[in-house]
């Protein structure tokens, strides 16, 4: 809403009438909370401007009130409408000046400041509009990571990515799907299609029947194999870290068993931030729990946490561990062995993912590293999306190929 001149209170207006523009701002405002994810269309916005006609406005409390009542369909989008409403009604003249910004004819490319919880897709949606000289050509990504148009943004650093290429490439990481292979386990299930007698059921069935004999069959049972990450985010990863957290995200959001731990100097348990619907709340839950961001690092001291409080909880049943970190230790290289392999021999296979891969002449020579290697099953890269496909995939395999194999780092150094 545009303020009267002659008020100190912007939100003195008690129709859209009274201003000519509340309707086009309550319109401008439902664009952006439809570019920013909610599920806002044309009828909303007209009940909008209805219900703040028929409400009046009061103060700036009535007038969230009103537009919340309208906008908001379920809970975890209100701090996505809190963001917004804050930023575009939040003085006189600002109204004018997010307009002049949306325009083709706006300059100011001034980025905005750092968004809290829930803010970074609000952001986008408000600053979106720029100008450009030249219409660029659209790049499409396939989900599945075959060739297509995309293919310079799969195989891109994203250490070098822009902040466009980064949105490109998070809404690429939201449509990944892990493989539908399950694992077999030792435990039984009724299956009436099982290939196999099963004989409590029979009997059973047996009794149930008064003694007429109906043979029932079981097979194993079958299910996703757990999953569980321990992430280095000291200051030499901090250009992999939260875009890998985007991926541990989208994988916690699929119904699977996944466990996350990030670790600096110190181990930190954050699963239940990571379960979060909204990315932005469950990482900005992260950022918040975590006390040692971007700082330090000691993987050894960290693995002993997670081997000493943590391993026996949730490295049961057959489950996966994916190590993300560069390596980088000179201290206690000792304990940083012994925990390796304590850590190795606790889970089913032991994927490690280190960015400094993505350097070809790249070899194991750092003291780190080569303690780490031997009690590795699998050692990848993991700093652009042709990579995280290829992680998703060896998640669903049992045996590593010969270019994974930590062994060939270990003869070449």
């Amino acid at each position: 809403m545009i303020p009267s001149e002659r008020s100190s209170n912007p939100f003195a207006a008690t129709a859209p009438q009274a201003t000519g523009k509340l309707a086009d701002n309550i319109l401008y405002f439902a664009r952006a909370l439809r570019d920013a994810g909610l599920p806002v269309g044309p009828g909303a916005v007209i009940d909008a401007i209805n219900a703040v006609e028929a409400a009046g406005i009061g103060t700036r409390e009535d007038f969230r009130a009103t537009l919340h009542a309208v906008f908001v369909k379920k809970h975890e989008h209100t701090i996505i409408f809190d963001q917004a409403f804050a930023i575009f009604w939040r003085k006189r003249g600002f109204i004018e000046k997010m307009i002049a910004l949306m325009s083709p004819q706006a300059k100011d490319h001034s980025e905005p400041k750092k968004p809290d919880a829930g803010a970074a897709r609000v952001a986008d949606a408000l600053y979106k509009h720029k100008p450009q000289e030249k219409p660029k050509e659209q790049v499409e990504v396939d989900a599945r990571f075959t060739m297509s148009a995309s293919e310079v943004l799969q195989t891109k650093d994203f250490a070098q990515m822009s902040a466009d290429e980064i949105a490109v490439a998070r809404a690429a990481i939201a449509r990944l799907r892990m493989p539908s292979e399950k694992m077999r386990l030792r435990r039984w299930k009724p299956d009436p299609h099982g290939g196999r007698i099963d004989p409590r059921g029979t009997f059973r069935k047996s009794l149930r029947s008064g003694g007429a004999i109906e043979l029932a069959f079981r097979a194993h049972a079958e299910r996703y194999a757990p999953i569980v990450a321990i992430c280095d985010i000291s200051g030499s990863m901090s250009d992999y870290t939260r875009i890998f957290l985007h991926f541990l995200h989208q994988l916690t959001d699929q119904r699977r068993r996944v466990h996350t731990f990030l670790f600096g100097t110190r181990l930190t348990n954050v699963t239940r931030a990571l379960r979060q619907k909204d990315v932005d709340e469950a990482l900005a839950e992260c950022s918040a729990g975590v006390k040692d961001w971007s700082g330090g690092t000691r993987i050894g001291a960290s693995l002993h946490a997670f081997n000493r409080e943590w391993s026996r909880r949730v490295l049961g049943q057959g489950a996966i561990c994916v190590l993300f970190t560069d390596g980088l230790e000179r201290d206690h290289l000792d304990q940083l062995s012994a925990e390796m392999e304590r850590l190795y021999k606790s889970c089913r296979r032991l994927i490690w993912v280190n960015p400094l891969l993505r350097y070809s002449e790249f070899q194991a020579k750092a003291s780190g590293v080569r303690a780490m290697l031997p009690h590795v099953d699998e050692f990848r890269p993991i700093h652009n999306l042709r990579s995280m496909a290829d992680l998703i995939a060896a998640l669903a395999q049992e045996k590593n190929s010969s270019s994974t194999d930590p062994r060939k780092w270990l003869r070449a150094a």
